[in-house]
């Protein structure tokens, strides 16, 4: 497979750069096709106290995701329901150039765990097809209540082995 990486790349997180990650996540199509998201996305100070108790936590891989110069999001590493998962946000203007799938690439040399997982909403074609071009597979489902979309929502488990 070959995926142009011209100008994506990943660096570490600056606090200059949540001003951009809270307007990415505002937008309404992006929470729904993210699905399992803060309650309120407006909430301002709720977001920035997020991700100030992401950037302390050192168990959390996090890096932002610049592509031609501009940050375009935000990838991460961290446990949930005592797995170690991956996770990232892009924001929309970004979709569909393939910058997820460079990102994810570029992201998982860094983490030196196996089995990685990461989960996704079922309808979220997108998101899955960045995930399975990185050798995730689909591994089991689950169901969660979606702030997002106001009702429960089916996700994939997806988990990379090697």
């Amino acid at each position: 497979m070959h995926i142009n990486d011209d100008g994506v790349r990943l660096r570490e997180v600056n606090e200059s750069d949540l001003p951009i990650f809270y307007d990415q996540q505002l937008d309404p199509a992006a929470n729904y096709m993210a699905a399992f998201t803060s309650k309120n996305p407006s909430d301002k100070a709720a977001f920035l106290t997020h991700w100030k108790n992401i950037l302390s936590n050192r168990d959390i891989q996090k890096m932002t995701i610049i592509n031609n110069g501009c940050v375009a999001g935000s990838i991460l590493k961290f446990e949930q329901f005592g797995n170690p998962e991956v996770s990232y946000w892009i924001g929309k203007q970004y979709w569909g150039k393939g910058i997820a799938t460079v990102a994810l690439l570029h992201f998982l040399p860094k983490i030196k765990v196996r089995p990685l997982y990461a989960r996704a909403a079922k309808d979220n074609l997108g998101s899955l097809r960045v995930l399975e071009k990185c050798g995730f597979e689909r591994f089991d489902e689950d169901k969660g209540y979606s702030h997002a979309r106001g009702k429960e929502v089916e996700e994939f488990i997806l988990k990379l082995e090697r």
